[in-house]
């Protein structure tokens, strides 16, 4: 769907890193893992972006993470970090087939912005009463308040900014129990780490969700 969304509340969640709620629109819905497209016209340019949600769902409200790297940061990440409540921005969606369906465990490794639908998935298992698990790969980490939460309701979390810590992290999040569903979120170098870290551990890359940022 196509529609024009209010900002309900902006925070920042960790070093260069944004967590913007919208009012969701009617009709709207969209599963923890799954993505929107925003778009504005700044200066008179059009500017578009994909962001995977990091709520657990869409209620009458949704939210998007959305990291911002001040080196290389453009016009339209200058516009999201500036947002703030009563805004308005453009929204297409949702898109992607990687996201939460209920899997009684859920294995999430996230590298970097990944940590946004991370946290979102793992809040929709616990919240479900399933199992879930994190492996998060940053030397700069967001949403720990929330990592924070969900290992204290039971779900396993490791945050590293170690490279070389990930082939065990995963191997120990794995279990290999029927229902267990891998997710891998994050840039092209992470995933292709995750998804070495993944076949090393025994696991099955072919049946990994993975979405991969570029």
């Amino acid at each position: 769907m196509d529609a024009t969304v209010t900002v309900v509340a902006a925070r920042d969640v960790g070093p260069g890193t944004v967590a913007i709620e919208f009012e969701s629109p009617a009709e709207f819905d969209a599963e923890p893992g799954q993505f929107v497209k925003l778009s504005a016209t700044i200066d008179g340019e059009s500017y578009a972006r994909f962001y995977t949600l990091s709520s657990p769902g869409v209620t009458e409200t949704f939210e998007v993470t959305v990291g911002i790297d001040p080196a290389e940061a453009g016009p339209f990440s200058h516009h999201l970090e500036s947002l703030a409540e009563g805004d308005e921005i453009d929204l297409s969606g949702p898109f992607g087939q990687s996201y939460y369906d209920g899997e009684s465990r859920v294995v999430v490794l996230a590298g970097g912005p990944g940590i946004g639908p991370a946290v979102g998935i793992a809040e929709a298992a616990v919240a479900d009463g399933n199992e879930a698990a994190v492996v998060y790969l940053d030397d700069a980490p967001a949403h720990e308040e929330r990592l924070d939460t969900l290992a204290d309701e039971g779900a396993s979390v490791v945050v590293t900014d170690d490279d070389a810590a990930l082939t065990d992290a995963v191997a120990d999040a794995l279990t290999g129990d029927e229902g267990e569903q891998v997710f891998v979120y994050g840039f092209a170098s992470f995933v292709d780490a995750a998804v070495e870290a993944l076949e090393a551990a025994g696991g099955d890359a072919d049946a990994a969700k993975v979405e991969n940022f570029g």
